[in-house]
């Protein structure tokens, strides 16, 4: 008697064991929202170091919940620089990169894509090379105009040569420059990310008795992303979160979630720069992009500007 009814218990845990496993793969898949973005791991799931003409930068990659981060950081004090890259009309990623001998690059700011004109303001040598105000699409399109102020008034990634040496800064665009200091490049995108996010501000979104009447970027939704950030250590941190392959239309990050992220680098200043099918990173001979198509493949697209990392001199 005994012995059947330890055999009964013994059915009764496999009945249940099946029942477990067969529900939890049947569990539905939740789409993503900016609530359910928890924070992400600080551990990267793979690193790479690179070490050429005497510049060290860092690559690694972060899983997140609905999303791959790759990130690429140019500490202080390696002997590298980042720069701004333009194009007559469009190029890719790696075509910057071939031309310059850089090591890294991300792609940089906004472009119309009928006439492959800037919508973001770049400086390079202290000269304006790309001039916002000269795209008639943007400066003469009525629906654009109550946010033009704003629009021109977005912030950039300013690389200032000083008294003390290079310094990095993230700035609206008539932010005067510090005092023994001069523009070297500056690449206009937006919105800042860090320390708080200025998509009204910067007339990316506009409220109306409470309801959003613009959203250029689709700020909340997933999507993949480009940025570039500054830590108080003076590290230069490239990040470009790429959407997942098997979840081509509801995979990637927000803008408020990519903020939260970026904390978790370190970082205490991020400006948002192009993204959807423009975000791309390269590093050590390869270009990852951020977009894939419903098939799951990889799609990226030439761009206006980039910010390319470029070694010391020998």
């Amino acid at each position: 008697m005994k012995r059947w009814w330890v055999i009964g218990l013994l059915l009764i845990g496999l009945e249940v064991l099946l029942f477990q496993v067969t529900h939890r793969a049947k569990a539905p898949t939740r789409p993503t929202t900016t609530a359910q973005i928890a924070a992400p791991p600080t551990n990267p799931s793979a690193e790479t170091v690179s070490q050429k003409a005497g510049a060290m930068v860092r690559y690694e990659t972060y899983p997140l919940p609905q999303a791959t981060a790759h990130v690429l950081t140019i500490p202080a004090g390696s002997g590298a620089t980042v720069q701004v890259g333009i194009a007559p009309g469009i190029d890719s990623l790696a075509n910057f990169v071939s031309a310059t001998g850089a090591i890294g690059a991300i792609n940089g700011g906004f472009f119309d894509p009928e006439n492959l004109l800037t919508t973001s303001y770049v400086v390079q040598q202290g000269q304006i090379a790309a001039d916002p105000k000269l795209n008639d699409r943007l400066m003469q399109n009525p629906d654009l105009a109550p946010y033009l102020g704003k629009i021109l008034n977005r912030s950039e990634f300013r690389r200032y040569q000083c008294a003390d040496g290079v310094r990095y800064a993230i700035t609206p665009q008539s932010e005067p420059t510090p005092q023994d200091c001069q523009i070297v490049d500056a690449l206009g995108a937006g919105p800042q990310l860090l320390p708080a996010l200025t998509l009204e501000q910067e007339g990316f979104v506009a409220v109306e008795n409470g309801t959003v009447i613009r959203d250029a970027l689709g700020y909340n939704q997933p999507n993949a992303r480009s940025a570039i950030g500054l830590t108080e250590q003076g590290d230069v941190v490239l990040v470009m979160v790429a959407k997942q392959p098997n979840s081509p239309t509801n995979s990637g990050i927000s803008l408020p979630a990519l903020a939260e992220f970026m904390k978790t680098l370190g970082v205490t200043q991020a400006l948002n720069l192009d993204g959807g099918g423009s975000s791309s990173l390269y590093h050590d001979g390869k270009t990852v992009f951020g977009s894939v198509d419903a098939a799951g493949n990889p799609v990226g697209r030439s761009v206006k500007s980039v910010l390319l990392v470029v070694p010391p001199a020998p």
